[in-house]
């Protein structure tokens, strides 16, 4: 058959290298996206920037996506789905563990470069723009609190969730992203042994 006479596929649709079946073109999308949003920020950044980095046709990244408030959702759940098991590690054990495992597993997450520079990527992001934060919050809400707050004994369990999350979140900004010394370059797990009490102590220890 000539390239005359080869059928021609509809604008915007993948080829036949580009399958919605094939995760090569999905993941060179998330990772050309998650660049994009670190690079230029979510308000600056392009669906057509995305699709220039992935080496795609624009069109494609819509097919996958949809617009870009769902570009940067995809891009943050799949940079963030290490840290989305919180509530799995949790209730892995006795609940009077739960802060010393909740604090180490996080550490693992960040001490990774494998999962923390994706994770930074979207996170910076999300700390300029309010439709990213607003995107950030509604995954944090979804996929950890609303799962960890019912698991607690005790009155205030949404908020307390929330303290102890912020407690490690609080700390991997000032350590990952600010990098304020001596947080910065302390041993990782001298900062476990301070953290893991006040985590515990959110999750299980409500105030009389």
């Amino acid at each position: 058959m000539t390239a005359a006479e080869s059928p021609r596929r509809r604008p915007g649709r993948p080829s036949r290298t580009d399958s919605p079946d094939g995760p090569s073109t999905r993941e060179r999308i998330l990772t050309a996206a998650r660049t994009e949003f670190a690079e230029r920020g979510y308000d600056k950044a392009s669906i057509r920037g995305i699709a220039k980095r992935a080496e795609v046709d624009p069109a494609l990244v819509h097919h996958y996506f949809g617009p870009k408030e769902q570009v940067f959702e995809s891009a943050l759940e799949d940079a963030a789905q290490p840290a989305l098991s919180i509530p799995d590690v949790m209730l892995s054990g006795p609940l009077d563990g739960a802060g010393e495992r909740l604090t180490r597993f996080m550490f693992g997450v960040w001490e990774n470069a494998f999962t923390r520079e994706p994770l930074l990527a979207v996170i910076r992001s999300a700390m300029n723009n309010e439709t990213a934060a607003a995107i950030f919050r509604r995954m944090v809400v979804r996929n950890v609190l609303k799962r960890v707050a019912p698991q607690l004994p005790g009155p205030n369990a949404e908020l307390r969730a929330e303290l102890a999350v912020a407690q490690l979140v609080g700390t991997a900004m000032l350590r990952y992203i600010i990098k304020v010394e001596p947080l910065a370059s302390a041993d990782v797990e001298e900062l476990i042994r301070r953290l893991a009490p006040v985590v515990q102590h959110h999750l299980t220890d409500p105030p009389a």
